[in-house]
């Protein structure tokens, strides 16, 4: 996909404040350290439009980059920070929920997940709610650079019987290693375009 214009519009924590319009939102959701940040720098191609931080839980409002005025990559909160209040995680979690609840522009979910670790509890519940959702989504295993090459199907495979899935899109992704993005590409397309 050719890129020229990315850029981050507007935070939001309510509906009122979400983008107008009827641009397709391309959603990101996982835990807080899973890298959604350096997923969206690494398909726009650029080095730092989404801020990244060593700092897990740094996302606290929804985040909305308008993609060239064709659709949005929406950053939600990442979950499981410990750190994080019980208050702040339910505030998190309840502007979370209003908004997949609320906007009819979601055209695809993207749950991102560690490639190298089973999914944790709060990825298990996420995935849950996906699928209570019924909107379309698919899974994107990150940081595939901290394993062998040779390996990355295996640990796939191994994603996809913990789940047990069979149907769902799975896919490999790494900031580092840009093998990957082609086929992200593919796929947010096919969903674009539906």
């Amino acid at each position: 996909m050719n890129i020229k214009n990315p850029k981050f519009e507007i935070s939001a924590v309510k509906p009122s404040q979400y983008p107008n319009g009827d641009i397709p939102e391309i959603v990101l959701v996982g835990k807080s350290n899973v890298g959604k940040s350096s997923f969206i720098n690494t398909m726009l191609n650029r080095k730092s439009l989404a801020r990244t931080s060593n700092t897990p839980g740094k996302t606290r409002q929804i985040n909305f980059y308008n993609i060239d005025n064709n659709f949005y990559f929406v950053d939600l909160p990442g979950y499981g920070y410990s750190k994080l209040s019980k208050e702040e995680q339910i505030t998190m979690g309840k502007f979370t929920e209003t908004y997949l609840e609320r906007s009819n522009n979601i055209k695809l979910i993207i749950l991102l997940l560690d490639i190298r670790h089973n999914p944790t509890e709060d990825d298990l519940l996420m995935y849950k709610y996906i699928l209570k959702t019924n909107l379309p989504f698919i899974i994107v295993a990150n940081k595939a650079d901290k394993i062998a090459v040779t390996k990355v199907n295996d640990y796939i495979d191994n994603l996809k019987k913990y789940l047990g899935i069979s149907f769902t899109i799975l896919l490999p992704f790494s900031s580092e290693r840009k093998i990957y993005s082609e086929e992200v590409w593919n796929k947010i397309e096919e969903f674009l375009n539906n």
